[in-house]
């Protein structure tokens, strides 16, 4: 027996109803495909989709298209917001003259205050509840008991997540079925809703084994996880699933722009760094043009989701124009270990990679001092140490998954 058999179908896996306990993760603004939802879903993962910025009409839209593409199960992620007109809007002009000159260098003409700066969150949900998916993921906070208890009743299964112990104590007491551990490396915004953002930038091999001890629902480790190597690291830290974002954004089916893939390549070049001057919460990108010119005002640019909406229209006009130097281009600490391909290769190709994992330990084990016959026991042992971390702490058993 593998390392790999004893991961398929194990931990998170049994709980959510799929074939490896490995969750693509879910991206907003367009990255999120159904056809990379769905072909993660066929390849035995957790597709997700990245609601956050949606319409409810459009989220309605996107899970019809998954639908159509796979009966498997997958995840809708939102944001938990306050509704748009709770949102102070003070600021907005000095902001808009901050951005002026990158919109000239686009072609965009003179800017007028946005309508409103996000979605209704209650609207969305009401369509997510709809729309009944297998599993909901909540960024940014936990949305109300009731609504949370509707999404029970509609049958899905709930993951919040956390980027400290209090968040994760938090989402064990309002019932969530899995947590997800965001550590610092992590790509894209930063999920702290309890206590500071630095506080909240934990690393991921800090961050998980803290959630292990803290809560007793199963934790799915996230942040800086590229390969087989950090699957397996991930699960001898406790986790009993994995979610990578960074991962799927290079994927063939991923609906980012070609140019900010091929900066993945670059990644080492570039660096990464946390950044509010997109969005107005801190987020993890590839350091461009405009994070380095807006870089001094850092913390006077307006809050989430304000200054979201106030670049939106810049952002949209640099991936249209290929511009990556406009582009927010959120990426992990990892992203240099991207690679190319599709989905389903990536799925396969970690689930290779983390029984390569766990035997290049047990070898290490051997050269350390065991050999012959002794060596090979170890290697049984490896394996079976990776399969007991998988299962131990068995999932919550209830609720059925559905597509």
């Amino acid at each position: 027996m593998t390392a790999t058999d004893l991961l398929k179908g194990r931990g998170v896996a049994a709980l959510l109803g799929l074939d490896w306990p490995i969750v693509q993760a879910p991206m907003a603004g367009g990255i999120t495909t159904p056809a990379l939802v769905a072909a993660s879903c066929e390849a035995g993962a957790l597709g997700s989709l990245g609601a956050a910025v949606l319409a409810p009409d459009r989220i309605r839209g996107e899970v019809a298209a998954i639908r159509a593409l796979t009966r498997r199960p997958f995840a809708i992620n939102l944001f938990v917001l306050d509704e748009p007109d709770r949102f102070a809007r003070d600021g907005e002009a000095e902001a808009m003259a901050r951005i002026a000159s990158w919109r000239a260098r686009l072609g965009l003409a003179e800017q007028q205050p946005p309508a409103r700066v996000c979605e209704s969150f209650a609207a969305q949900l009401d369509a997510v509840i709809e729309a009944a998916p297998a599993v909901v993921s909540f960024h940014f906070g936990i949305p109300p008991a009731e609504r949370l208890a509707a999404l029970r009743r509609a049958g899905c299964r709930i993951l919040g997540g956390a980027t400290n112990v209090a968040e994760a104590r938090a989402w064990a007491e309002a019932g969530a079925d899995a947590i997800v551990a965001q550590g610092g490396e992590a790509g894209g915004h930063r999920g702290t809703f309890v206590g500071g953002f630095e506080e909240g930038a934990v690393g991921t091999m800090a961050l998980v084994p803290r959630l292990v001890d803290a809560v007793d629902v199963p934790v799915i480790a996230a942040g800086g996880i590229m390969d087989g190597r950090g699957v397996a690291a991930a699960f001898a830290l406790g986790a009993q699933g994995v979610q990578l974002g960074t991962a799927f954004l290079a994927c063939d089916e991923s609906g980012a722009h070609p140019k900010w893939k091929a900066a993945l390549a670059e990644a080492d070049a570039r660096g990464t760094r946390l950044t509010r001057v997109f969005s107005g919460r801190p987020a993890r990108g590839l350091v461009n043009g405009f994070m380095e010119a807006l870089r001094a005002d850092e913390a006077t640019v307006p809050v989430y989701p304000v200054q979201n909406a106030l670049t939106a229209e810049l952002r949209a006009a640099a991936t249209k124009a290929g511009e990556i130097e406009a582009m927010s281009l959120w990426a992990g600490q990892g992203a240099a270990l991207a690679r190319p391909m599709p989905a389903a290769a990536l799925v396969a190709r970690l689930a290779a990679e983390f029984d390569a994992a766990v035997g290049g330990l047990a070898g290490s084990a051997d050269v350390a001092g065991a050999a012959g016959a002794a060596g090979a026991a170890g290697t049984a042992g490896a394996a079976e140490a990776a399969g007991a971390a998988v299962s131990a702490g068995a999932p919550r058993q209830g609720r059925g998954t559905r597509a």
